[in-house]
């Protein structure tokens, strides 16, 4: 323990130092070492793939979830998306530096607000090694310093990644420190880290389960960017285009199972379920869904199963989606306010004065009308990429990118102004 407290409380020195150089670095050497991140992780794709594909063959054998696998997986399109994630971010503005207000009091002193870097960002995570790529390059760009734990089933796979990280730094001339991974696998390194590791790591962004993220907001003593699960919903009103609709719900639920802005919950306007009922749930079922839906869904189609009352409540991250039947957007909207976890809700209607109620009422960090809820996605958003999805009512809130990884400080210019 002695010995991995020194070498924790080493990591968050050297990333408090690097982070007071970063602050200051000019825009164009940050997206020079970004370039040069994708170009190491381009050439390190192999040895990068061969890790990943080790500790994703241990992770099947202990026979872990599929939902698990598909995030631990990187496939050679993925880790070339890493890289030209990296290359759109460096076309991105940067935050830093940037006059969000100015005015000039009346006794003349020209005051502004500037964003700056927030300083030191601890990243704790599971499986999911892209994280180190995506969460490593934005806190960069954004003048912060990283630290990033990975878990265990992948520390192979990060490792092999910040190793790239740490090269394109230091081919820019900025400190390879900026983005560290922890360099131990043992389970107090994160309580370092939730604790504020001697006071170096200014904000904590989880990802990962629900058991790691609810460790993380209970335990830690520093502010928290997360999200503790992704019960989305796409309701399907009245209004709604029949042929849009499947679309919609079938993306939303089997694009990817295993990700946040997977739909967990369909609701079916009862006005519109003539029309709209067993066409959705022929579409799931074919598409290998099973449905857990109330007694009207079961009704429509035999496959149904029937939902209880925790199905409402659940993330599945798996091919499962619960259905109910609802009286227009008003119950769907009470649904979402009692079930969700004010993550990602959609909509899909023609009708504009419901579509901008729904847009206005329900309280989620990320509402849509018309469109999958899968774009919940910060590279969706034109972020280039994300640190996370936040569903806090401070400072952050959707997905977390570069501009969300600053803060802002006043500047005030006088002429000798004195208060009386």
């Amino acid at each position: 323990m002695t010995d991995t407290r020194e070498t924790m409380l080493a990591v968050g020195q050297a990333a408090r130092a690097a982070a007071r150089r970063l602050a200051l670095a000019p825009t164009a050497r940050k997206n020079d070492a970004l370039g040069a991140m994708a170009a190491e992780i381009r050439s390190a794709a192999a040895s990068i793939a061969a890790a990943n594909a080790a500790e994703t063959e241990a992770a099947r054998n202990k026979g872990l979830k599929e939902s698990f696998l598909d995030r631990l997986l990187l496939t050679a399109p993925r880790i070339e998306a890493m890289a030209k994630g990296l290359e759109d971010l460096a076309a991105l503005p940067d935050p830093v530096g940037a006059v969000t207000s100015e005015w000039t009091r009346p006794n003349g002193m020209r005051i502004a607000r500037i964003r700056v870097p927030i300083g030191v960002i601890g990243i704790v995570y599971e499986s999911r090694p892209n994280v180190a790529a995506d969460a490593g390059a934005l806190c960069m760009k954004s003048g912060n310093a990283a630290i990033l734990r990975g878990g265990s089933d992948g520390f192979r796979t990060s490792a092999a990644i910040v190793a790239c990280l740490q090269r394109g730094l230091r081919a820019a001339g900025l400190p390879e420190t900026a983005i560290q991974a922890v360099p131990t696998a043992e389970r107090e390194a994160v309580g370092m880290m939730l604790e504020g590791l001697g006071g170096t790591i200014d904000v904590l962004v989880p990802r990962g389960g629900k058991s790691l993220v609810a460790r993380v907001q209970v335990e830690a003593r520093v502010p928290v960017f997360s999200h503790l699960e992704g019960i989305c919903h796409v309701y399907v009103d009245r209004a709604a285009d029949p042929e849009m609709a499947k679309r919609i719900v079938l993306d939303a639920k089997m694009r990817r199972t295993g990700i946040c802005g997977a739909a967990e919950t369909l609701l079916v306007d009862r006005a519109g379920s003539a029309t709209h009922l067993r066409p959705l749930i022929r579409t799931l079922v074919e598409a290998g869904c099973e449905v857990r839906g109330d007694a009207e869904a079961q009704a429509a189609d035999v496959r149904v199963r029937p939902a209880t009352e925790e199905d409402w409540s659940t993330e599945y991250l798996a091919p499962i989606i619960s259905l109910r039947v609802v009286d227009g957007v008003e119950q769907a909207m009470e649904h979402i306010a009692r079930y969700g976890s004010q993550h990602t809700d959609a909509i899909v209607t023609e009708d504009e004065a419901t579509a901008e109620r729904f847009l206005r009422e329900v309280d989620s960090a990320i509402v849509l009308r018309n469109a999958s809820t899968q774009f919940a996605d910060g590279g969706e958003f034109g972020f280039g990429a994300e640190i996370g999805i936040a569903t806090g009512r401070l400072h952050a809130r959707g997905p977390v990118g570069l501009e969300q990884l600053t803060t802002f400080k006043y500047q005030v210019r006088g002429t000798g102004q004195t208060r009386a």
